[in-house]
This record gives structure tokens, sequence and C-alpha cells, in this order.
């Protein structure tokens, strides 16, 4: 599994519940920009609508080599894959109050690119601040271990 690109932004706004795998419906110019590692995750999120998952605010530059075969549209709508029944299952729990999918990495998995998603419930500003703290503790703490030996 090589990993394409990882959204920690999500980490420090949400917390995760569940993670999901899920293939993504890509053109070819796409993959190849995937490939040479141009993409961001940072404000993406999914959208279910109709049974389906979409991915929304992916971007993913224009390939300029690809010539009149590619899409303009760099942060187009990707539709995702998954099981009718985990599709099912999400839309239960996202109906609930507070809970969103959100992508949080981009991987290779063979010669196949997926997504992983996590079923993510929004933080409070308390909630953050703590996220920070408990990282400079946990910071200190090694540097301090580094320096003892």
């Amino acid at each position: 599994m090589k990993q394409i690109t990882y959204n920690k932004y999500a980490l420090y706004e949400y917390f995760v519940i569940e993670k999901y795998e899920a293939g993504i419906v890509l053109e070819g110019a796409e993959v190849k920009q995937l490939r040479a590692g141009n993409c961001n995750l940072k404000d993406s999120f999914c959208l279910l609508r109709n049974g389906e998952i979409t991915l929304k605010n992916l971007h993913i530059p224009v390939y300029d080599k690809a010539g009149a075969f590619s899409t303009k549209d760099s942060k187009r709508d990707r539709k995702l894959l998954m099981h009718k029944q985990e599709i099912a299952k999400l839309a239960g729990k996202i109906n609930e109050k507070g809970y969103t999918l959100v992508p949080l990495q981009l991987y290779f998995s063979g010669s196949l690119i997926k997504a992983e998603i996590a079923l993510c419930k929004g933080k409070q500003n308390y909630d953050k601040k703590r996220t920070i703290a408990e990282r400079d503790q946990k910071r200190a703490l090694d540097r301090e271990i580094k320096n003892y030996k």
C-alpha cells in the first residue's frame, strides 16, 4: 500500500468513529497526476445522495500533456464505489446529528487507487485545544526521553 496523500487536517477537526475503504472513479489523466503525487485532500468532503457517495472538492490538477481528452475542472465531483450494504449502513449513521463522511487518505492498492473515508463527529473548540495540548505534551516527553539517553 503506497500512500498518495493524507488529510491530517481532518484529524484536527473531527473525531474518527469508523474507517471504510472505497474505490474512486477517475479519468486517465487524473491517474497520471496521482501517480506523480499531485493532489490535495484539504477541504474535501463526501456527500451521500440517491444511494451514491460523491467526493467533493478533491483537487487534482489538470494534466497539461493530456490534450483534448482531459476535463478542465480540477475540483470536479468524483464518485466513490462501495457495496450497497455499506452505503445503507453509512446512510443510517449520517442521518444522526453531527456525523459526516470525511476522506482521510488516497493510496494505491496494487494498481488500483483507493480512498479511505471515515465516519466522523465534529470537534468543539475545547476539544481542539485539548488535542493541541496533548500533542505538545507528547512532543515534550519525547524530547526529554531523547535527551535522557
